[in-house]
C-alpha cells in the first residue's frame, strides 16, 4: 500500500475476512476517538489544569487525572458502535460489557503517561483486540485471561509532536501519523524494524538501590563503557512515558527495564499485563524485537486477574536475550569481589 494511504482504506482494503473487518472497525473507533483526545492534549493548559486530579483513583488506587478520565470515556464510547462485546480499561475496576454477541474484546490504558501531563512531555494511548468468546470462557473477565500471543491486532497512539498511530494486525508494524488538514490518519511507514546496533537503554536509575542482582550487574555494565566489560559505551534514555519509550525503540532501537524491586508494591513489577506489557510485546515481536519479564517471553504469560502487574523488559532481540541471561546465568562470587570489581556475562 503506498505511503500516505488513509487508515481506514488501507484496513479494510486488506480485510477479507469477518474477523479482519471487525478488527478494523474497532481500530478505526479507537482511531477517532484518538483524534479528539489529541486535540485537547494539545490545547494544553488552555483546555483546562488536565493534569490535575480529580478526586478519584483507577482500578489499583492511583490518582486519576482530569484527563484520564476524559481519554477513557471518548474510547469507551466511541467503540460502542464497534464489534466489541467487552471492554477493560486500566481506570475501571470492571469489565464494561458493550455488546455480548459481539465477537471481539478490547483492553485499553486510556492515557499512559499521564503524570507528563502537565509538562509537555509525549503521553499516549495503548489498546489489545483479542477473541471476546474462546474455548472454555464462561465471564465476561476471562476474555482478558488469554496468553498475549492471542491477541489479534494491538497499538498505541503517541500524543507528541506527531500524533502517530503504531499498530500491527500480527503481519508486521505499520506507523500513521495523523495529518490534521484532513483530519485523518496517513500511513507514514509499511514495515518498521527494531534496529539492532542502537547503544542506548533506558530505566529510572534513581530506583537501582532496589534492584536486584542480576538488573544492577547489566546497567553496571553498560555505564562501565568503553572501559568496562561491554567494550563500547551507553547512553542512558528515561522519559517515564511508555508509548513514548516504544516509539523511540522502534525507531532508533535499544532496551527498555523496568523491573520488579523491592519497594512497596513493586515486587511483582508496575507496568499491567493486560493492557499494557501485552500490545507493547505484540509489536515488538512484529518488528522484530523480544520483550520478556527478564526471565519469561510476555506472551507466553497467562494472566491471574484483569489488572495484574508484571516486570517489562523490551526492545532489541539481542538486548533483551542478554539481560535475561544474566538473570537465569547470575555472576558467581568471584566476580563480585573488590578485586575485579563487577563484571557483567561476557558471552555473545
Amino acid at each position: 500500500m503506498a505511503i500516505g494511504t488513509r487508515l481506514d482504506e488501507r484496513l479494510f482494503q486488506d480485510a477479507v475476512t469477518d474477523a479482519d473487518r471487525g478488527v478494523a472497525s474497532v481500530v478505526t473507533s479507537i482511531a477517532k476517538a484518538a483524534i479528539g483526545i489529541g486535540e485537547i492534549v494539545a490545547l494544553g493548559r488552555l483546555g483546562g489544569d488536565l493534569g490535575n486530579g480529580c478526586g478519584r483513583t483507577n482500578s489499583d488506587g492511583d490518582v486519576q487525572h482530569v484527563l484520564d478520565v476524559m481519554a477513557n470515556d471518548r474510547l469507551v464510547d466511541a467503540l460502542r458502535n464497534a464489534p466489541v462485546a467487552v471492554l477493560a480499561s486500566e481506570e475501571l475496576e470492571d469489565v464494561v460489557v458493550l455488546d455480548p454477541e459481539a465477537p471481539l474484546a478490547v483492553a485499553i490504558d486510556p492515557l499512559d503517561g499521564s503524570s507528563n501531563i502537565s509538562t509537555n512531555v509525549s503521553i499516549g494511548t495503548i489498546f489489545s483486540i483479542v477473541w471476546a468468546h474462546p474455548q472454555g470462557v464462561t465471564r465476561p473477565v476471562e476474555a482478558f485471561l488469554q496468553t498475549g500471543s492471542t491477541q489479534l491486532a494491538a497499538g498505541f497512539v503517541v500524543y507528541g509532536p506527531q500524533t502517530a498511530l503504531v499498530l500491527s494486525l500480527g503481519r508486521g508494524v505499520q506507523v500513521f501519523i495523523l495529518d490534521r488538514t484532513i483530519g485523518a490518519f496517513r500511513l507514514a511507514l509499511d514495515e518498521v524494524f527494531v534496529p539492532v546496533s542502537a547503544q542506548e537503554f533506558a530505566i529510572n536509575i534513581s530506583n537501582q538501590r532496589y534492584w536486584a542482582e542480576p538488573i544492577r550487574s547489566y546497567v553496571n555494565d553498560c555505564l562501565q563503557g568503553a572501559e568496562g566489560p561491554r567494550g563500547k559505551d551507553f547512553n542512558m534514555r528515561w522519559i517515564a512515558s511508555l508509548v513514548a519509550e516504544a516509539y523511540r525503540i522502534l525507531m532508533r532501537g535499544g532496551v527498555f527495564l523496568y523491573p520488579a524491586d523491592q519497594r512497596k508494591n513493586y515486587q511483582n513489577g508496575r507496568l499491567r499485563l493486560v493492557y499494557e506489557a501485552n500490545p507493547i510485546a505484540f509489536l515488538m515481536e512484529q518488528a522484530g524485537g523480544a520483550a520478556t519479564d527478564c526471565v519469561e517471553r510476555i506472551l507466553d504469560i497467562r494472566p491471574a486477574s484483569l489488572h495484574q502487574r508484571t516486570p517489562l523488559v523490551f526492545g532489541s532481540a539481542e538486548k533483551v536475550a542478554r539481560i535475561r541471561r544474566y538473570h537465569r546465568e547470575p555472576c558467581g562470587p568471584s566476580e563480585l569481589s573488590p578485586l575485579f570489581g563487577r563484571r557483567g556475562l561476557l558471552r555473545a
